[in-house]
């Protein structure tokens, strides 16, 4: 689709304030008299072109491999390192960091299919989303999302010092597929995955890839025995 549903009034307001601008500074720059003025009015009509650019969303096909798990956003991956998640995981996690800068597109997708378990604001500070404190300070919303197997993960959206508002569209009960759309983050930021350390979780990309919501593969799972998977869906309800 050209433009995402998350959007909302949002990228409307933006985009034709910045025409309005534009094409009144054409106006009475040609009412006054001075037609070579008019060409000003094309920097705040291209700056409209650029925020509605913005707010893009293209379709994307998940990979035939139906174990791979992908990208919840597009970017260039940051870090890939063992964490601990206090709000959903509660214990170790790896972390794979992805930064969004203002020309990739910001829309956030499921990065395995599942039901949300749980939605979780967390309040903070609005550093620029290149400085290393903004991973712990910045205001975030994590989403927890039981897979089909019964493991519990996180995703995550963090501001950063222009994107000051995040929408996440899921709901707890909700269930997601693969890639679907739930949510974006507005004028750029970062969006982390994180997995168990011991789920058997093996990355498939490093520090400074580029990858692309939806799409990219960033791990899979290894296969677990009957009975660990059992008991590990046993522990997650």
């Amino acid at each position: 689709m050209l433009v995402s549903p998350y959007a909302g009034a949002t990228c409307a307001l933006q985009v034709l304030t910045l025409w309005v601008l534009g094409a009144a500074g054409a106006a009475l720059a040609l009412h006054l008299g001075h037609p070579a003025w008019a060409w000003a009015a094309l920097a705040p009509l291209g700056a409209g072109l650029f925020v509605l650019s913005f707010y893009r969303d293209p379709e994307r096909t998940p990979p035939a491999d139906a174990q791979a798990w992908v990208s919840p956003a597009d970017g260039v991956v940051t870090d890939v390192v063992e964490v601990e998640e206090p709000h959903v995981l509660r214990g170790r996690a790896l972390r794979i960091g992805i930064f969004l800068s203002p020309l990739n597109v910001h829309v956030n997708r499921a990065p395995t299919a599942g039901e949300v378990v749980a939605v979780v604001p967390i309040a903070g500070k609005c550093l620029a989303a290149t400085t290393p404190a903004c991973i712990d300070q910045n205001e975030a919303v994590l989403l927890g999302l039981r897979t089909e197997a019964g493991l519990l993960v996180g995703v995550r959206q963090v501001t950063g010092a222009l994107a000051r508002t995040i929408v996440c569209g899921a709901r707890p009960g909700q269930r997601l597929a693969r890639g679907e759309r739930y949510g974006m983050i507005k004028l750029g930021s970062r969006t982390e995955l994180l997995v168990p350390v011991d789920a058997g979780f093996a990355p498939a990309v490093r520090v400074g890839d580029v990858v692309r919501g939806g799409e990219t593969v960033l791990g899979r799972l290894a296969p677990q025995p009957a009975g660990r998977a059992a008991a590990a869906g046993g522990e997650a309800a």
